[in-house]
């Protein structure tokens, strides 16, 4: 497969943010996807790992695959007066520092806002946490789990009379977390356009994740979300809205809400003519639609229904594993997925016309790839 933009065969720096320099400060999960989105658009991303790597002294992720891509790395010693003295030098000459410590760490080791700012007015100085830089937990530690649960995130997830259940750590982590972040650098960039001074961008997950939920919200106020969870129509409570098994284990996802689409879901499970079948909007019929709809969807293969509805215009399609989703014929075509140094990836997102996105570069080995920060500095006079 090829990239989107760029060569097929060489990674580049090519994109919309081609020129930004970012510096990244090692941490978990949320800021690296962040770093991972500004690097996939074009901008030079320098990670600091501690001496000996990311992940010394702690639990850490992966120190390779998506999440690192496309950068190059250093390593510096935050805690010693020398260290810090070199990541502001960094700072000196660079657009964006992300830094993703408990509030408060950064100003004890030397690095805060103020002082980065005062070396280069014009930095966008980017901070993910958690709970954010105030308010009664700052200080307290949290995973995913825990910002959604009380940005409103997790409570409506989940089949009706069962337990809300964690959606792996999207919401939290990458949507609410690092895609805030991007979002926040991206606008605190095009304001120093205008002003000529760089800011602090306080992206916290907690949030990200309620901002995540304001459809919810808009559906509260009207009344269309009034039922417990799992009886609505987003969350399974629909049997137009949900996910079947099929004969060899798999699954359809069904979202066929409007009734054109409905219409063309019955004719494909061969329902249309049936006259007992309950009113698609009635909710006192749900239960005998989803009963009706599962022993049919367990008659076939999941590969047998794709192709039943490959002509229908129904919402339906087959629910595919992480590792096959690369093969399906339209992310195929489209290059939803890329080659990178062997292993399929998610290409770089969104697709622009004019600065198109080059392949992303693999990550950086913690332990042959490191630079000394005069040779970036060298790169960034």
């Amino acid at each position: 497969m090829t990239a989107t933009g760029g060569t097929a065969d060489e990674p580049g720096r090519d994109g919309p943010l081609a020129g930004v320099r970012v510096v990244e400060l090692a941490s978990l999960a949320p800021a690296p996807f962040g770093c991972m989105v500004l690097a996939d658009l074009g901008a030079d991303v320098v990670r600091v790992d501690r001496p000996g790597g990311p992940a010394a002294g702690r639990l850490a992720a992966p120190t390779g695959g998506p999440l690192q891509r496309g950068r190059r790395v250093t390593a510096l010693d935050l805690k010693s007066p020398a260290g810090a003295a070199d990541l502001l030098r960094l700072v000196e000459r660079a657009d964006v520092l992300v830094e993703a410590y408990r509030p408060g760490v950064a100003e004890r080791l030397g690095f805060g806002p103020e002082i980065c700012q005062a070396r280069n007015p014009r930095l966008v100085y980017a901070r993910m946490t958690g709970w954010g830089q105030d308010g009664p937990l700052a200080a307290r530690a949290g995973h995913d789990i825990d910002y959604i649960a009380v940005a409103g995130a997790l409570e409506p997830l989940g089949r009706a009379g069962e337990r809300p259940y964690a959606p792996m750590n999207l919401l939290g982590d990458f949507g609410g977390g690092g895609m805030l972040l991007a979002v926040g650098v991206l606008a605190a960039l095009l304001e120093r356009e205008r002003s000529g001074v760089g800011q602090v961008v306080d992206a916290a997950m907690v949030d990200g994740s309620a901002l995540l939920t304001a459809f919810l919200h808009g559906l509260l106020e009207t009344g269309l979300w009034a039922a417990p969870r799992g009886r609505n129509m987003f969350d399974g409570g629909a049997p137009f809205y949900d996910t079947y098994r099929t004969a060899d284990g798999g699954f359809m996802a069904v979202g066929a809400m409007e009734p054109a689409f409905y219409a063309e879901l019955l004719t494909g499970l061969g329902l249309a003519e049936d006259p007992d079948l309950p009113a698609q909007y009635d909710p006192s019929g749900w239960d005998e639609l989803r009963r009706r709809f599962t022993e049919r969807f367990a008659e076939r293969s999941r590969d047998e229904w794709t192709a039943v509805f490959a002509d229908l215009d129904a919402c339906v399609a087959p629910v595919l594993a992480p590792r096959e989703a690369h093969r399906h014929p339209h992310n195929a075509a489209r290059g939803t997925f890329v080659d990178v140094g062997g292993e399929i990836q998610p290409a770089p997102a969104p697709r622009f016309d004019r600065t198109p996105t080059g392949r992303p570069a693999p990550a950086p080995d913690p332990e042959h790839d490191v630079l000394p920060v005069d040779a970036i500095l060298a790169d960034w006079r």
